[in-house]
């Protein structure tokens, strides 16, 4: 069994789901007796997503490679960033890093590729909405993404930042929530939807999107999991 090491705290709300998540998920596919090792770095996601907007990404590389160094050093045999934004640096943390990497984003990709969709769409910060690093490999695989307007992008990144990643959830945001995936689903023609904010479960689920969701969190959950019981 392979012990992991998580990058977490971006932000704490998803960080304690990926943990209770990982740990029970490993107990059922192992048996009653068995919890995984597995070591938690928690950095600021607020400092994240100021590298982020200032474009700083050398300096993002190096903050988060700092993280995974250290759960190498307390004998992780793998990483995982529990987060879509910093994904943006993924390659470049790929060659550096000490051990190997788990991409939420690959695992996203192969789970629509299982699921035979071939246009979704794409919420999450603004930087993983108007970025390409998302995208990349969807589209190398065919599959289309659709990303909301503008100003929709705007206030979905605000409600992201100012209510989720403190836990905060309103009835009126999943209600806009619900209305931009609807337009999307009938202007676009969205099969499902992305949920590439890793709080953004704490909102959105099949049973209340106007479309199934792609939940990142509970995908990469899942191949982390394959990963520490050697599936």
């Amino acid at each position: 069994m392979k012990k992991l090491g998580l990058v977490g705290g971006m932000g704490p709300e998803s960080t304690i789901p990926y943990y209770h998540d990982i740990v029970y998920g490993v107990q059922e596919a192992l048996g009653k007796s068995i919890f995984p090792e597995l070591s938690i770095e928690s950095v600021n996601v607020f400092e994240v997503l100021r590298l982020c907007g200032e474009k700083q990404y050398d300096k993002l590389t190096e903050y988060l490679l700092g993280a995974i160094n250290n759960l190498a050093k307390s004998g992780a045999d793998f990483a995982a960033l529990s987060a879509n934004t910093p994904h943006i640096v993924f390659d470049k943390l790929k060659e550096q890093s000490p051990i190997p990497l788990i991409s939420i984003v690959e695992a996203t990709c192969e789970e629509a590729k299982l699921r035979g969709v071939k246009k979704i769409g794409l919420l999450g910060t603004i930087f993983t909405m108007t970025g390409e690093f998302f995208k990349a490999p969807f589209v190398k695989n065919g599959i289309q993404i659709i990303v909301p307007t503008e100003s929709e992008i705007e206030l979905i990144n605000d409600k992201i930042s100012t209510e989720l990643e403190l836990g905060i959830v309103k009835e009126e945001t999943l209600l806009f929530f619900q209305k931009v995936i609807s337009r999307m689903k009938n202007e676009d023609g969205i099969e499902a939807i992305v949920l590439g904010c890793t709080e953004l479960p704490l909102l959105l689920n099949d049973e209340i999107s106007p479309v199934p969701c792609l939940d990142t969190m509970q995908i990469h959950v899942r191949s982390i999991i394959k990963t520490i019981v050697g599936m």
